[in-house]
C-alpha cells in the first residue's frame, strides 16, 4: 500500500506540474527559457478575423512578450518618447485590461535604435509577483493580484546607446539581470522578494578595453544550465561568452570572440551550449558572426578546446534559435531559414524567406512558429525536411515572441494583444 501510495502521489505531482506548465508562461521564451510549450496544441491557422478568442488594444508601444500566470497576463509598454513606462495586466478570460501601472518617469530619456522600443525587456512572473525591467530606467516588482509596487531599483545604470533589450530572468530566489552598455558591463542577482543585491559581477574590463565604445553593448537574456551537478549562468555578451556560478557570480569559463553587440540568447540541449557570437572583422571581406556549439565542461579560457563546431552567419542576429530533438532551427539576419544538425553543425535544409524575423520562434505540438515584423507568422513542422504548414497574417507588426497557454497562442503585435484558439 505504501508503494502504491507513493506511485499515486508521484503521478499526481507530475500531472499537477504539467497542468501548471500548460496554464503558465512565466518568462521570455517560456517558463524554461527554451521556447518550448510541452503538451500544448495551439492552432496553426488563423486570420485577423478567424480563430480568435479575443483581441485587445494595448496602449503605448513595447516589444516585450506577454507572460502568464493563471488568469493574469502581464506585459510592459511606454509612451512614444519613453518618458512614461508602464506595466499592464490583462485578464486571460476576456482580454480586459485590469491594471495599468505607471512605474517610471525618467528625467532624461536617451535615444534608441529604430527596431527597438523603450519597453522591450520581457517581464517574468510567479504565483504572487511580477518583475519588470526597463534597463537603465528602472526595475520593479509588483503584486499580481493588486498591482501594488513591492520594490523598485533605479540605481542600476548603464548606457544602452540603442535602448534596453535584455530581459530579467527568475532562478529560485533570484531575479537576474544583464547590463552591458558602452560605459559599464555587469551581471547582477537580486533577491526577488526585497530587490536587494545578492551578488554583482563586472564583466572583464580587459576584454573590452580595445573595442570601440559602440561595440561594448549587448542585449542578451542569459540562461541557467546544469553541468555535472553545477548550475551555470551562461551569458554570451559582447566580446566574450562567460559561464558563471549562478549562486555566487564567480566566473567558471569563458570563450573570447567578437567586437560588437550580441542580441540572440544562448540555448542548451543534451549537454551542449549553442550561441551566436558578436561581430568578427576579418582583414579582408565582410564582417560576420558565428553560431557556436560548445562543450560547457571545464574551467578558464576554453576558446581553443571546447568549441565543437562553427557555422558562419551574417551580423546583427536578433532572434534566439530553437533546439529540439537534436535539431537547431534559426533564421539569420539575412532571412535565411536553416535547420542544423546539433551534433555535427551540418545544415540539413535552408530556405531564403521574404520577410524579416526578429522575434524568437516557439515550439508546440511538433510545430515551430516564426513571427515576422510584417505581422505574418510562418509555421513549419519540426524535422529534417522543410514542411511549411501555414503563414498567418495579423494586423500590425510582430516584434514580441509569442506565448502558449492552455492550447492557445498569445501574440502581441505593434497595436494589439491577440489570444488565438478555439
Amino acid at each position: 500500500m505504501k508503494v502504491s501510495s507513493l506511485i499515486i502521489t508521484s503521478s499526481l505531482s507530475i500531472f499537477i506540474n504539467l497542468l501548471a506548465e500548460a496554464q503558465n508562461w512565466t518568462q521570455f521564451r517560456g517558463s524554461n527559457l527554451d521556447g518550448k510549450a510541452s503538451e500544448q496544441n495551439p492552432p496553426t491557422h488563423w486570420t485577423p478575423d478567424s480563430n480568435l478568442v479575443w483581441k485587445t488594444e494595448i496602449p503605448g508601444e513595447g516589444w516585450s512578450s506577454p507572460v502568464v500566470y493563471d488568469q493574469q497576463i502581464w506585459l510592459t509598454s511606454s509612451v512614444e518618447d519613453g518618458k512614461e513606462l508602464f506595466a499592464i495586466a490583462v485578464d486571460k478570460s476576456n482580454g480586459e485590461i485590469t491594471h495599468k501601472v505607471l512605474l517610471f518617469t525618467p528625467d532624461s530619456v536617451y535615444g534608441k535604435h529604430a527596431v527597438n522600443s523603450y519597453a522591450t525587456p520581457t517581464p517574468c512572473i510567479d504565483e504572487n509577483q511580477v518583475y519588470v525591467s526597463f534597463g537603465q530606467y528602472g526595475t520593479a516588482c509588483l503584486k499580481t493580484k493588486t498591482a501594488e509596487i513591492v520594490w523598485k531599483r533605479e540605481d542600476l545604470k548603464c548606457d544602452h546607446v540603442q535602448g534596453p533589450g535584455a530581459s530579467p530572468m527568475l532562478y529560485k530566489n533570484m531575479l537576474i539581470l544583464h547590463f552591458e552598455g558602452v560605459d559599464t558591463m555587469f551581471i547582477i542577482a537580486l533577491d526577488k522578494e526585497s530587490g536587494k543585491t545578492i551578488w554583482k559581477t563586472e564583466r572583464p574590463a580587459e576584454l573590452y578595453a580595445h573595442l570601440d565604445d559602440i561595440g561594448k553593448k549587448a542585449y542578451i537574456t542569459p540562461i541557467v544550465i546544469s553541468v555535472n551537478g553545477r548550475e551555470l549562468l551562461i551569458s554570451n555578451g559582447s566580446a566574450v561568452c562567460i559561464a558563471y556560478d549562478v549562486y555566487t557570480g564567480k566566473e567558471v569559463w569563458r570563450i573570447i570572440q567578437g567586437e560588437d553587440s550580441t542580441i540572440s540568447s544562448p540555448v542548451f540541449e543534451n549537454g551542449t551550449v549553442y550561441f551566436y557570437t558578436s561581430f568578427v572583422s576579418p582583414p579582408e571581406g565582410e564582417k560576420y558572426c558565428e553560431l557556436l556549439a560548445v562543450n560547457p565542461e571545464g574551467e578558464g579560457d576554453i576558446s581553443l578546446t571546447n568549441v565543437l563546431w562553427r557555422v558562419k552567419s551574417p551580423i546583427l542576429q536578433l532572434l534566439t534559435p530553437l533546439i529540439s530533438k537534436g535539431l537547431l532551427y534559426t533564421i539569420d539576419s539575412n532571412s535565411k531559414l536553416m535547420c542544423i544538425d546539433a551534433k555535427t553543425g551540418i545544415i540539413l535544409f535552408e530556405e531564403k524567406l521574404r520577410n524579416k524575423y526578429n522575434a524568437s520562434p516557439i515550439l508546440a505540438n511538433g510545430c515551430i512558429y516564426f513571427p515576422s515584423t510584417n505581422g505574418k507568422t510562418l509555421v513549419i513542422r519540426e524535422g529534417k525536411v522543410l514542411e511549411i504548414i501555414a503563414e498567418n497574417k495579423l494586423d500590425g507588426q510582430i516584434w514580441a515572441t509569442p506565448a502558449v497557454v492552455s492550447n492557445r497562442l498569445l501574440v502581441r503585435t505593434s497595436r494589439y494583444l491577440y489570444l488565438i484558439g478555439e
